[in-house]
């Protein structure tokens, strides 16, 4: 167990891990450098990259898998408070909230195996597809670019984790920083690009 669960219930941690997962997906770089749609759909789609990213480093630790599984919870949690202060009616937030969690288990499948191939060109398909919701995820799509870049992000930020000790998963604004040096460190190579409103 991480000497940093024992002081406080688990259910109290994922809830502040999963506050860590938002305020990354939330960093501006993600929309104003890779054009990432800033709309309900875009940050959804960032809010489950990121927790896929925390959530596969965390399962790998002692006692992880419960934390996983409680931030997965935390992360319906807020898609069923999210829906229902949009005025999604009581009895259509339960089918959305399934639907969402379906969603993030498929995109987490989809992530883990790209991230398995070598280089970045099934990340950065992956990644087209679902955050800019375009079937034809190729590399003459205009914004190849955009995804191939962030995919060099999201490798980074697997790898940087992967690199972090148990112990620092637990210093929430370490991990924030961590994850956002990846983003912010790579927008200078960034190709300019005029922006796109994503679909919602």
């Amino acid at each position: 167990m991480f000497a940093w669960l024992a002081s406080r219930p688990i259910r109290a941690k994922a809830e502040e891990l999963y506050g860590a997962v938002v305020t990354v997906a939330r960093t501006p770089g993600y929309y104003s450098d890779f054009c990432v749609p800033d709309t309900t759909r875009g940050r959804f789609e960032m809010v489950a990259l990121v927790l896929f990213l925390v959530l596969e480093r965390t399962k790998r630790a002692p006692g992880g898998m419960d934390l996983s599984r409680a931030g997965i919870e935390a992360f319906v949690t807020d898609m069923d408070d999210c829906m229902r202060e949009m005025g999604v009616g009581d009895l259509t937030v339960p089918k959305k909230v399934k639907r969402a969690a379906a969603a993030f288990y498929e995109r987490a499948k989809h992530y883990r195996e790209a991230l398995a191939d070598d280089g970045d060109k099934s990340l950065a398909s992956v990644l087209l597809r679902h955050i800019w919701d375009e079937e034809e995820a190729s590399d003459a799509h205009p914004r190849w670019a955009q995804a191939r870049a962030l995919a060099g992000v999201v490798r980074r930020q697997s790898e940087d984790l992967s690199r972090t000790d148990d112990g620092s998963l637990g210093n929430l604004p370490a991990l924030v920083a961590l994850l956002q040096r990846a983003l912010t460190e790579t927008t200078g190579a960034m190709p300019t690009a005029p922006r796109r409103s994503g679909k919602t």
